[in-house]
């Protein structure tokens, strides 16, 4: 991929993570799979969560396979407590432990509030925020057990947390998916604020406009892409691995000292472009 026009993958230094057991939830496509890709690029040993597709998961898993590395695909819905302890206690037995968990899965259930049925708006808030805090809990019980490996990372454990600029801007048509990114936001500080002491570091990377398959309406033809890059100051859409290069960096001892922040991967949608000429 052209430097100027989108991250190119091969700017992840290839060590930087090395020997670290990473989790990345809604791994088999979109943002979580670039993820994946990079963090196995950068030397951990990954593993990839899905709820649906193991075909896609698996070349997800052949790909970080291909770095050297370790890698699997573990099936389990976020949104479901014992599907989350089972999984990060499978990680446990066959990877040894958990270093870093990218709590990334996520989706939409799109519709105007007086549309929008209770089960659109508790389906989006069961996965994108209930499914982070169990998994955020489940990571954090192995941080603790096992406590900082000098040799390994500077920390007990990472968490990063999926959100988006929809934290901080609202977004009529998805309330439920707004308020899900406003939680997280509010979760990933006080799990940080709880759990700095134990040397374990919760961040957060807020993306923008980024091309997935969750918003392929938004970018795929150029008028559509056109209307798009009106909110966008930097003047491209994002690409998966702006995303992945941000997790990368705040997952490595590179970031020690960054504790509960948000990384805003927007192009700088969140300054408020319609003010550039005025108001």
């Amino acid at each position: 991929m052209d430097a100027t026009n989108g991250a190119p993958r091969d700017m992840i230094p290839t060590r930087l993570l090395q020997g670290q057991k990473a989790l990345v939830t809604g791994a088999n496509s979109g943002i979580g799979k670039a993820t994946a890709i990079g963090l196995g690029r950068a030397g951990a040993d990954v593993v990839v969560n899905y709820v649906a597709d193991r075909e896609a998961a698996e070349k997800v898993v052949a790909e970080i396979a291909s770095f050297g590395v370790r890698a699997a695909a573990y099936e389990a819905d976020v949104s479901q407590e014992d599907q989350v302890v089972a999984m990060t206690d499978r990680m446990v037995q066959e990877f040894g432990t958990i270093d870093i968990l990218v709590a990334n899965a996520g989706l939409q259930r799109d519709a105007p509030v007086t549309e929008m049925t209770l089960a659109q708006w508790q389906k989006v808030l069961d996965v994108n925020l209930t499914g982070q805090f169990l998994c955020a809990r489940e990571a954090t019980k192995e941080f603790r057990r096992r406590g900082v490996v000098p040799e390994v990372s500077r920390s007990a454990g990472k968490i990063v947390c999926m959100s988006s600029v929809h934290q901080v801007i609202p977004w009529a048509g998805h309330v439920n998916y707004a308020s899900s990114k406003g939680g997280v936001q509010m979760m990933m500080q006080t799990l940080a604020q709880e759990l700095a002491p134990d040397r374990i570091r919760v961040n957060a990377v807020a993306p923008g406009a980024i091309r997935t398959p969750i918003n392929r309406a938004a970018w795929e033809t150029p008028e559509a892409e056109e209307e798009l890059l009106r909110l966008i100051p930097y003047d491209r859409v994002g690409e998966p691995d702006d995303i992945a290069h941000a997790v990368v960096a705040l997952a490595s001892d590179l970031m020690d000292y960054v504790v509960g922040t948000t990384l805003y991967v927007d192009g700088g949608m969140t300054l408020f472009p319609g003010f550039a000429t005025g108001g």
